[in-house]
C-alpha cells in the first residue's frame, strides 16, 4: 500500500508540478464557465423546473471537455516514461506491475476530478442566488458528479491503455481519442438500428452514454449503468496491465 501511495503522489506531483496541468484545468474551467453563462442567460428568459445539471449535460461543452481532456491528461502516463528512459527504472523498482498501473490510473483520475471543481463552484453560486430550488436539486447534482466520475474512470482507463502501447505522447492521445470517440458515437446508433433486430437495439441502448448521463443528470442512479462503466474500466486496466507485463518477454 505504501508503494501504491508513493506512486500515486508521484503522478499527482507530475500533474500539479507542471504548467500543462494548470493549462488543462484553466481550459476546462473556461469551457465550464462559458457553458454555465449560456445556461444562465437561457434560464433568465425561460421558466423551467428542469435541474440545471440536465441543462448543462445538454450543452456540447460537457462532452467536449470529457472527450478532449482525458487524452491530454493520460497521454504521458506511460509514453513519457518510455521516451525519457525512466520506464525500465520504474519497472525494476520493488513494486508490482499492477501497482504501477493502478497508481497511474488513480493519479490521473484524481486530477480529472479536480478539473471538475469549477463546475461545483458554479453550481454552489447558482444555488445561493436562485429562487427556484427545483433547478438546483442536490440529488441531481450528486448523481451528475457520480456520472462524471464513472465516465472519467472509463476514459482514464482507456487513456492508460493507449499510453501503454507507445512511446509517443501524440500517438497515445490519438489512440485514446479514437477509442473514446468510437464509444461516444455508438450512442447515436441505437436510434438508427432496425427495430426488428431486437438484440442489436437493446445492446446499443445499453451502451448509450448520452442516455446514461441524462439519467444521472436527473438524479437517477441505475445499477446497470454503474456496472457498465465499472466493467469496462476494469477491462481496460487489465489490458494495460497485460501490456506492461509483456515487457518481461521482450
Amino acid at each position: 500500500m505504501q508503494a501504491f501511495l508513493t506512486l500515486t503522489r508521484r503522478e499527482l506531483a507530475s500533474f500539479f508540478g507542471s504548467l500543462t496541468g494548470y493549462v488543462i484545468i484553466s481550459a476546462a474551467a473556461l469551457q465550464m464557465g462559458l457553458s454555465f453563462a449560456i445556461l444562465l442567460w437561457k434560464l433568465a428568459d425561460l421558466s423551467t423546473a428542469t435541474p440545471i445539471t440536465e441543462l448543462f449535460y445538454i450543452s456540447p461543452f460537457f462532452w467536449l471537455i470529457i472527450l478532449l481532456s482525458t487524452p491530454i491528461i493520460t497521454m504521458r502516463l506511460f509514453a513519457l516514461e518510455k521516451s525519457s528512459g525512466t520506464f525500465e527504472t520504474l519497472m525494476t523498482a520493488p513494486v508490482g506491475d499492477l501497482q504501477v498501473v493502478v497508481a497511474k490510473f488513480a493519479g490521473a483520475l484524481i486530477f480529472y476530478m479536480v478539473m471538475w471543481l469549477p463546475l461545483a463552484g458554479c453550481l454552489a453560486l447558482f444555488r445561493h442566488y436562485t429562487n427556484d430550488p427545483a433547478a438546483v436539486d442536490l440529488g441531481a447534482i450528486g448523481a451528475t458528479f457520480l456520472g462524471i466520475f464513472l465516465v472519467g474512470c472509463l476514459y482514464t482507463s482507456i487513456g492508460c491503455f493507449g499510453s501503454s502501447l507507445t512511446r509517443s505522447q501524440i500517438t497515445a492521445s490519438m489512440i485514446t481519442l479514437a477509442i473514446g470517440m468510437a464509444l461516444f458515437l455508438l450512442s447515436f446508433l441505437g436510434e438508427r438500428a432496425p427495430n426488428e433486430v431486437t438484440w442489436l437495439t437493446q445492446t446499443l441502448n445499453h451502451i448509450n452514454m448520452i442516455d446514461h448521463m441524462q439519467d444521472f443528470s436527473r438524479g437517477i442512479i441505475d445499477s446497470r449503468w454503474v456496472s457498465y462503466y465499472v466493467s469496462l474500466t476494469i477491462l481496460f486496466l487489465f489490458l494495460t496491465y497485460r501490456v506492461v507485463e509483456s515487457r518481461r518477454w521482450k
